[in-house]
């Protein structure tokens, strides 16, 4: 599993933009790559991708986790360079324009073989969780729920190893025992995390490359 950050508050890479919102490109093996949100603004979740070597024609699928516009803002932008894409959406979310087809999601679902989604979760969001072979890797938008309600809601799908994504209001206490923890975009408590769990935190950033 890999999974490369495009869209980030702070860049990993020189000559990469940064901005408030989230995106990161999920790829697994024997698995469509799959865009998991885009970003608040278009223009540059595409000169990102570009920057990255990352084609929007070689995308199958979008995540969207949430509705706010930090996360889909760069939709419409993307889907203009590809419409050809499955997006999956939670179900409080609408107004999904042009792409190929659209799949609402509101309970925890397989997408595909050790591809799953824990269903929307609190009314609002939903995350995307991936089988490795450490265990599920979960990626998150913002984690407005409950910490403990996303982490419970993944390890249906087995023993949970890590996080990436932005964490928000999340105290560090809950991520105990994961293996990973990518703390991006929304997070409150970075730096209580890297000092209380230094040897499972990996900065994000946009360019930052993450492999399970």
């Amino acid at each position: 599993m890999k999974v490369t950050i495009i869209y980030d508050n702070t860049v990993s890479n020189e000559g990469l933009k940064s901005d408030w919102g989230f995106s990161c490109l999920v790829e697994a093996e024997n698995t469509p790559r799959i865009l998991f949100d885009t970003g608040a603004d278009g223009a540059i979740l595409l000169s990102n991708m570009e920057q990255l070597g990352i084609s929007p024609s070689t995308i199958s699928e979008v995540f969207i986790s949430h509705s706010h516009f930090d996360h889909t803002g760069g939709l419409s932008a993307f889907l203009g360079q590809n419409n050809k894409v499955r997006v999956f959406v939670p179900s409080s979310f609408r107004g999904v324009k042009n792409a190929k087809e659209v799949v609402t999601i509101e309970d925890s679902i397989e997408l595909h073989e050790g591809i799953y989604s824990t269903g929307e979760l609190e009314g609002i969001e939903q995350s995307l969780c991936v089988k490795t072979e450490k265990g599920i890797m979960v990626i998150a938008g913002c984690s407005h729920p409950k910490m403990e309600n996303i982490l419970g809601a993944a390890s249906k799908f087995g023993k949970v190893c890590g996080i990436i994504g932005g964490l928000h209001g999340t105290q560090p206490e809950s991520l105990k025992g994961l293996d990973l923890i990518c703390a991006t975009h929304c997070t409150q408590y970075k730096q209580e995390m890297k000092k209380l769990y230094p040897s499972s935190y990996i900065e994000g950033g946009a360019g930052r490359v993450i492999e399970i």
